[in-house]
């Protein structure tokens, strides 16, 4: 007789999990019975942190689900963190942690692992949270979880299981996967007066975020045909080639995009928060947009928040799309050259407005990526060159870059989102670009790479400190506490992890260094001192 906990792994694989990142436990051992059974392959962080990052860098770069199994009390607050990152960039992961016995639960006797209300722990950076106390409810929930990343706005969802559930028998519930249902597609009379605006428009501008990323195709037809310049969020890089005409880059935070923003007569935000890490970066205040805001949203509730819309369509950004191309009139050929011809020429005079200060060490830098390693996929912690690269560097296709300093703004994200991004998508160079500091926040999933025998590139920038809150207290004239810190040898932690592991001093070594752990079967450290590479802090 199968068990809950067998007849689980079964029915993950139905719906389509392929990976699941965990660590066992004396309370999750259950759940690891049948797992030798079924396709899945299980990969094991050496915190439960590193298990969130890894799912996260994993939906990231693949647009799959992850699953990650968690122990109950610890477990959960530590993954915690990497949930509230998962959340804020609505990220989809399916978390599955033990709790208590159902008989024990709310008793507060003690027993290993329990806290007073998990749940109530959980839920503020989750979707949803639910606890199973019945086997029998398990293919409703799944369902119910699987619904949420297949036709709402994503994120995580937590699933509890007591220990005496995941033991509980099993072999008589239908292991088949629900028919899920598809994403919402637009109101009609939303869109009618949404391509009434758009064929009137004379300054059209298109703002997209994450919520776009599924949407190059039907985002690429509308843009020209609109002729209308393309800003990006950090979650929507390469939605829209950068080498293409329209395309600004950029962040909504440039002053020369706000101005654009206020000077547009027509606005379509798709996807898009309105957030402040995306458009006050540089606390400016309110982004302002004097012309008609168009907004279009998967959740309902995003539409009110930020900024306020003229037309609020709620609407999977790819149907929305569609419907808007199906409909914009047919004009003639002369309009749509000199509408394009002109939306070409703003985009471009932005983009020079956002190159004119960029800092050249940075931009060099990037570029010695970009050659060495075409194709790569960047992810990026909280240090300095990403911050030049939140404004600065662009992609040609999307998921390729990402970085966990928007958002909830975790440290210790791009190792192990790195590490998650590379099993998703093994055939291209993945490169973690992270900070001294930030790396000893998970320096030791470096050996969870190592284990899985995963050639991710690990990019330390090394300025001996937490260099951008040592700016901050230098320009608020604080003392300057608790920045200096102790930092490793990089090199021999790496190598003692079981990395390859080096320093490079100059841009032609990176460049070599690059090339060779990208062809290597195992991970490589890669070290760099800010000294060897940029003056201190990026000018942005």
């Amino acid at each position: 007789m199968s068990t809950c906990g067998e007849v689980l792994v079964e029915m993950l694989k139905n719906y389509g999990i392929d990976t699941i990142f965990g660590i066992p436990g004396v309370h999750t051992v259950e759940l690891y019975r049948g797992l030798e059974h079924t396709e899945i392959r299980h990969v094991t962080p050496r915190h439960e942190q590193g298990a969130g990052f890894m799912a996260d860098g994993y939906a990231r770069a693949s647009g799959k689900v992850a699953a990650c199994f968690i122990i109950s009390g610890p477990g959960m607050t530590n993954i915690a963190t990497a949930m509230g990152q998962a959340l804020a960039d609505s990220v989809p992961m399916l978390v599955i942690s033990s709790v208590n016995r159902s008989y024990e639960l709310g008793m507060g006797e003690g027993r290993l692992h329990e806290m007073p209300g998990q749940r109530n722990l959980v839920s503020g950076v989750a979707r949803f949270s639910h606890t199973l106390l019945r086997a029998d409810e398990l293919p409703k929930v799944l369902a119910r979880a699987f619904t949420v990343f297949a036709s709402e706005r994503p994120g995580p969802v937590h699933i509890e299981i007591p220990i005496d559930v995941i033991t509980s028998p099993g072999g008589h519930i239908d292991k088949k996967a629900f028919a899920l249902p598809s994403a919402p597609g637009p109101s009609l009379s939303a869109i009618d007066r949404c391509v009434e605006l758009l064929n009137k428009a004379e300054r059209p501008l298109l703002v997209i975020g994450g919520g776009a990323v599924g949407s190059s195709r039907e985002l690429l037809t509308l843009v020209e045909t609109l002729g209308a310049p393309v800003i990006n969020t950090v979650n929507a890089k390469g939605v829209l080639p950068y080498s293409h005409g329209l395309a600004v880059g950029g962040s909504g935070s440039c002053p020369s995009i706000r101005e654009e923003l206020y000077a547009a007569d027509v606005v379509l935000a798709v996807g898009t928060e309105f957030s402040e890490t995306d458009y006050d970066f540089f606390f400016s205040g309110d982004v302002e947009i004097n012309g008609t805001l168009i907004r279009i949203d998967i959740d309902a509730a995003q539409l009110t928040r930020n900024i306020r819309a003229d037309l609020a369509i709620c609407s999977d950004a790819k149907f929305a799309l569609q419907a808007i191309n199906r409909l914009l009139e047919n004009e003639p050929t002369s309009l749509l050259v000199n509408r394009v011809s002109d939306g070409i020429t703003r985009a471009q005079r932005i983009r020079e407005k956002i190159q004119e200060g960029r800092d050249k060490s940075y931009a060099i830098f990037f570029e010695v990526l970009r050659s060495a390693l075409p194709e790569l996929i960047i992810v990026g912690d909280s240090t300095q060159p990403v911050y030049y690269a939140w404004i600065h560097y662009e992609t040609e296709k999307p998921r390729r870059y990402f970085h966990s300093a928007s958002g909830f703004g975790t440290l210790g994200y791009a190792i192990p989102a790195a590490t998650g991004a590379k099993l998703a998508a093994p055939e291209l160079p993945v490169v973690a670009l992270i900070g001294d500091g930030a790396t000893q926040f998970s320096v030791g999933e470096l050996a969870s790479a190592v284990e899985a025998k995963l050639p991710v590139i690990f990019l330390i920038w090394n300025n001996s400190g937490y260099g951008e809150i040592k700016r901050f207290m230098a320009d608020a004239d604080i003392a300057q506490i608790g920045v200096d810190i102790h930092t490793p040898d990089f090199v021999g932690v790496g190598k003692a992890f079981g990395c390859n592991a080096l320093r490079v001093n100059n841009l032609s070594d990176l460049k070599e260094a690059l090339i060779t752990a990208n062809s290597q079967q195992l991970p490589t450290v890669i070290e760099v001192m800010q000294e060897n590479f940029a003056d201190g802090y990026p000018q942005l």
